[in-house]
């Protein structure tokens, strides 16, 4: 098992530097298995809440695993 730490301070400066309204997240899973993690679910949480704040609205988490993914709107979990 593999972990790339994600800073949210990056993830906003480049929305706010784009002067963007919203953003889609996305990363992958090289276990082939799309199902989200726990952390997954943390950090989508903690980057939806901070998104308020700015009002950077996450429009979509998606994770690709090989020939298939997972998106948190369509399961509503955005």
């Amino acid at each position: 098992m593999s972990v790339t730490l994600v800073d949210p301070k990056i993830i906003f400066h480049e929305a706010l530097q784009a002067r963007a309204s919203g953003i889609i997240l996305s990363h992958n899973h090289p276990s082939s298995n799309p199902k989200p993690s726990e952390s997954d679910m943390q950090l989508t949480k903690k980057l939806k809440d901070g998104g308020k704040l700015l009002e950077i609205s996450i429009l979509d988490h998606i994770i690709i695993a090989g020939a298939s993914f997972y998106s948190f709107a369509d399961e509503g979990n955005i």
